[in-house]
């Protein structure tokens, strides 16, 4: 009894209330030794942070509680919560509410109510429909005071949260701080070797494809999903365009992508080989929202590192947009720089024999293409391939020559060509026969072959190659003939053996062209350059008129004479040889774009087209004659070409090709005249087609004011006719044609024509 007075005396408790504290203390250390036992044998960081929950829940007496450990990495508190047989995460920044308050002040928390503390977030409660009464929030420490994450708990069942419930709870976390941190890095190294596996993984599936379109595709597949991000590309570097282009661009389909090398955030990262990390797009004046803009799509974040190969040299640049979760990391950098050193060396060998491909494709074309029979051979002499030309000319296909040997091939009358072979293998060097002959199929052919050694890299050898051209005479005299008459007629002529003298009438379309002041122009250039500027002028003139199935008559001096219907029939040959003159212009255009930039004069010419019926024949001696065409319609043609000078015009057309047309065309009604040497009047036209929109500025408005000052103009009104034509020219002050009518409207006003008059003007010159 008297230590019972003692005991209470030195305590100021009871013996009862010390035998109750102690008890106390017993339970709080058995509970906290099983914490330490319970958590101790979970195996996963999932485990242990639900069964902490659980534990301090139950103790603390609360509704429902969450526990959050920090990234480093993010600076973003996460919790893991179980979904059937997976988890989700959940991520706050670690210095947002009441848990990120809790964290970085290393102090617990207790909210008596939740709704009046302006750190609480009422979007959860919200969305979910669950109502926060108040809070008991406490810091996860280590046995050093290293704060690894927070404690949440909510709505306590019975009263509020005591300052005894956040010992309790602060005690549990600390004796469950261990297991965390043990488990968490377990998680974090194993994490860790997954990445690595995979890595590994990755980078072999990557580096064994040979196919640049498929190893791109890859590559972008891996870093878009190795990085979490939304899309990436990879841009390789073309050094002959010094541009940065790609194929494929991971979520955005297939699509060729180009642009200079020193351009935007990529063409930074390339011209200056360091990396870029850019958490905010929007807010970096090096990004271009253009694109952005175009396909609505939004950019968060951008990671591009440069793609560097074993020598040091930048080959191209990998970019990642948004990545899911947050910002690119250091380490996310770090990974992609290593992905993309390992598969550098894929990426030059890819690209590598993306070139072989590419040229031999080519090589492959070019053979194929050639007139020439071709034939090629290994080092055992057997043959390789064979183009199209060869197999006609031997008259065979390909299963009989290929994998045959040149001995077995050629034999017979044309051993010799087996002989030559083997002398150029043995001797690696080429041999030509000029005019020798091969026996196919019992008709002798006039060839000549040239015969090719095929050497390696390092000189060895690996085969042959035949090149073979087909001179017999038909096929020699038709290409030099073809030099200077038609092809047609060189065809008819080896054909039939002679052509008669004769013609026949028909109805075609004659081009003239002439240059303009050419005269002056031969006198500043000489003789030779002269000779220089027409066979240029020559050849893209001709190219016009060919391509539209015209052919060429004559040159006549620095003219050009092309007929459209003749010697062969052509299926709409007026709206054809329209096309070929538009053509010519606009290619005189860009001709003359070209003089200019090599400091030299432009050139200029007018053209005249006109439809009627012809003889078209051989004309001359037995001797010495000529195919061309003759006829009223070929003079009309000259005529309107030669009248492109008076109407200020390039291109003037007769009424009866106008009438033919099928197809529709800027054209305007300039006059009906009388020609030199002709009685009759007839429409011109002239054609605006090879305009721009800067060489004739509001083109149409010009025409329609035209097309009605000319009617006014012929109704003798001229007054308002001239009215008209000052419209036009207001339109486009340099139309030199509204300005001559103007004029001719004041000639007529003042010397008013006679009864009848019907609007013909005579053309006094040619």
């Amino acid at each position: 009894m008297l230590q019972s007075k003692e005991l209470e005396t030195r305590t100021g408790e009871t013996p009862r209330e010390t035998i109750e504290r102690l008890n106390k203390r017993l339970r709080r250390a058995e509970m906290l030794l099983h914490v330490s036992q319970h958590v101790a044998g979970i195996d996963t960081l999932e485990g242990v942070l639900a069964a902490i929950v659980e534990m301090t829940t139950r103790e603390t007496g609360a509704d429902r509680g969450t526990l959050f450990l920090n990234d480093s990495e993010t600076n973003e508190l996460y919790s893991r919560i179980a979904q059937g047989i997976h988890s989700r995460e959940l991520r706050v920044l670690n210095n947002s509410g009441i848990a990120g308050h809790a964290y970085t002040t290393g102090q617990g928390e207790i909210v008596h109510d939740a709704y009046a503390d302006p750190r609480f977030n009422r979007a959860i409660d919200l969305k979910t429909g669950y109502v926060t009464r108040n809070i008991l929030c406490a810091p996860i420490k280590t046995v050093n005071g290293v704060t690894i994450g927070v404690i949440q708990m909510l709505n306590k069942h019975e009263g509020e949260f005591t300052q005894a419930d956040l010992e309790i709870l602060e005690a549990m976390c600390t004796q469950a701080a261990v297991a965390l941190q043990g488990r968490q890095a377990i998680e974090t190294l194993q994490k860790s070797r997954e990445k690595e596996k995979k890595f590994i993984d990755v980078v072999s599936g990557v580096t064994a494809e040979i196919d640049l379109s498929v190893l791109l595709k890859k590559v972008m597949s891996e870093a878009t999903r190795m990085l979490n991000a939304d899309r990436s590309t990879l841009f390789l570097n073309n050094e002959k365009t010094n541009e940065l282009w790609s194929e494929v661009g991971e979520g955005l389909g297939k699509a060729k992508i180009q642009f200079p090398n020193h351009v935007g955030i990529a063409g930074a990262v390339f011209t200056s080989g360091q990396s870029i990390n850019i958490p905010h797009a929007y807010a970096d004046l090096r990004f271009n929202p253009a694109f952005d803009k175009k396909t609505g799509y939004f950019t968060r974040s951008i990671l591009c590192v440069p793609v560097i190969n074993k020598n040091g040299k930048i080959i191209g640049v990998t970019q990642a947009l948004n990545k899911r979760g947050g910002p690119f990391t250091i380490e996310d950098e770090a990974r992609l720089r290593a992905f993309t050193a390992q598969v550098s060396i894929a990426l030059e060998n890819a690209q590598l024999f993306n070139d072989v491909q590419n040229m031999r494709n080519y090589n492959e074309s070019v053979l194929q293409s050639m007139s020439s029979g071709v034939i090629t051979t290994n080092d055992e002499g057997k043959v390789v391939t064979c183009n199209v030309s060869g197999l006609k000319m031997f008259k065979v296909g390909a299963e009989e020559i290929i994998g045959k040997t040149i001995v077995d091939f050629f034999t017979g009358d044309n051993q010799w060509v087996a002989d030559l072979v083997k002398h150029v293998s043995e001797k690696q060097t080429a041999d030509v026969l000029m005019d020798a002959e091969l026996k196919v199929s019992e008709t002798k052919v006039s060839v000549n072959m040239t015969v090719l050694p095929l050497i390696g890299l390092k000189k060895e050898k690996l085969g042959t190659m035949l090149m073979i051209d087909d001179i017999s005479s038909e096929k020699r005299v038709k290409a030099t003939m073809a030099k200077y008459m038609d092809p047609y007629l060189a065809d008819q002529l080896l054909t039939s053996g002679e052509v008669n003298l004769g013609g026949q009438s028909v109805n075609a379309t004659v081009l003239f062209s002439d240059i303009r002041g050419f005269t002056t122009l031969t006198e500043e250039l000489g003789a030779q350059g002269t000779v220089s500027l027409l066979n240029e002028y020559f050849t893209l003139m001709v190219d016009c008129i060919q391509q539209q199935g015209g052919t060429l008559d004559k040159f006549i001096g620095d003219a050009i004479m092309a007929v459209f219907g003749t010697p062969l029939p052509l299926e709409n040959g007026e709206d054809k040889a329209v096309k070929a003159a538009i053509n010519m212009l606009r290619e005189l255009n860009e001709y003359n774009a070209r003089r200019h930039s090599d400091g030299k004069k432009p050139i200029d010419m007018g053209i005249g087209l006109n439809t009627d019926s012809v003889v078209s024949g051989n004309i001359g001696s037995p001797k010495r004659m000529d195919y061309t065409i003759i006829g009223d319609g070929v003079n009309l043609a000259s005529r309107l070409e030669s009248a492109c000078k008076q109407y200020a015009a390039r291109i003037l057309i007769s009424d009866s090709t106008y009438k033919a047309l099928k197809g529709t065309y800027r054209v305007r009604d300039i006059d009906r005249v009388v020609v030199k040497g002709k009685t009759e009047p007839a429409g011109v036209f002239e054609v605006l087609d090879y305009h721009t929109d800067q060489s004739f500025p509001n083109l149409m408005d010009v025409v329609n004011y035209f097309n009605e000052g000319i009617k006014l103009y012929r109704q003798q009104r001229w007054d308002d006719a001239v009215t008209r034509f000052r419209r036009a020219l207001e339109a486009n002050p340099s139309d030199r044609l509204s300005s001559i009518y103007i004029e001719r409207c004041g000639i007529m006003k003042e010397n008013p024509p006679e009864d009848g008059w019907n609007g013909v003007w005579v053309l006094e010159s040619k």
